[in-house]
């Protein structure tokens, strides 16, 4: 099996890699390994973004691959663990190289809107690379400063904390969780009434009623993660604002990691139960 290669892939070169990774992962196939170690720079593994999600996957790669290196001792992907490890110096706050925003509260925050997007797949990272850390008891190298996978944890614990309702406005930001959580969630399956309800035809210029309406949504969607609060830690629970209100498979997702590594680690275990 070969994975190729054109000019024309700029925008899916991190996918290219993560897939290869991924593939080599699941196969132990060397050609999917001599792959990433033949196209890596010029698929721009060393590029130095303090993101992780579904448009950029190059920290995850990173992660991923230095598992080789430090489990396996494949000593030509060494570059991995450094690029992972400066990916994880941009959270820490004792770090010269830190530069990622925190809310007032905590929160990591980029500006764009779904800023949970970030949350949650950033804690997911943060934990899944410290496990690895841990079994091959290393520590992120920040300079001057040594970073223990506890640390990692502990990072990770606090965002999954502040998003489940230990935050200023102690409210959770999953639908159902606690007892204050948004209830005006930009989602036109939560917000219209069922065909038991309302079983007269709503077309889609009809639900601008709904839409608007000042009122809880009718249905409520359990387990799903909005967008969450501003820079400032204010959430005004309001669904014409789809930036804070709407929930997304990619907040969700990372999410459902996280919490698996804290039922399966009761000791680390989250403020809320």
């Amino acid at each position: 099996m070969r994975l190729a290669f054109s000019s024309t892939c700029l925008f899916t070169q991190d996918e290219l890699l993560w897939g290869a990774a991924w593939l080599r992962r699941a196969s132990q196939d060397d050609s999917f390994l001599n792959y990433i170690q033949n196209n890596g720079k010029i698929l721009g593994a060393d590029d130095n973004i303090n993101e992780f999600g579904w448009d950029n996957k190059h920290a995850g790669l990173n992660v991923l691959v230095s598992k080789e290196f430090m489990e396996g001792g494949v000593l030509s992907l060494e570059s991995y663990k450094g690029f992972a490890d400066s990916f994880m110096c941009t959270l820490i706050p004792e770090s010269a190289s830190s530069h990622i925003q925190y809310t007032p509260g905590g929160l990591i925050y980029k500006p764009g809107g779904s800023n949970m997007q970030h949350v949650t797949s950033i804690s997911f990272l943060l934990l899944t690379y410290a496990n690895y850390l841990s079994k091959s008891s290393q520590t992120v190298n920040c300079g001057s400063v040594q970073v223990a996978p506890a640390s990692l944890q502990l990072q990770a614990k606090r965002q999954i904390d502040y998003l489940l309702g230990d935050n200023p406005m102690n409210m959770s930001y999953m639908v159902g969780y606690g007892g204050k959580y948004p209830k005006r969630i930009h989602h036109r399956g939560s917000s219209l009434p069922s065909v038991s309800a309302h079983p007269q035809l709503i077309s889609c210029k009809d639900g601008s009623d709904y839409y608007k309406s000042p009122e809880p949504n009718v249905n409520r969607h359990i387990g799903a993660v909005v967008g969450g609060p501003g820079e400032d830690d204010v959430y005004e629970d309001n669904r014409v604002d789809f930036r804070k209100s709407e929930p997304t498979t990619y907040i969700n997702a990372p999410l459902v990691g996280a919490l698996a590594y804290f039922v399966a680690n009761p000791d680390a275990g989250l403020v809320l139960t």
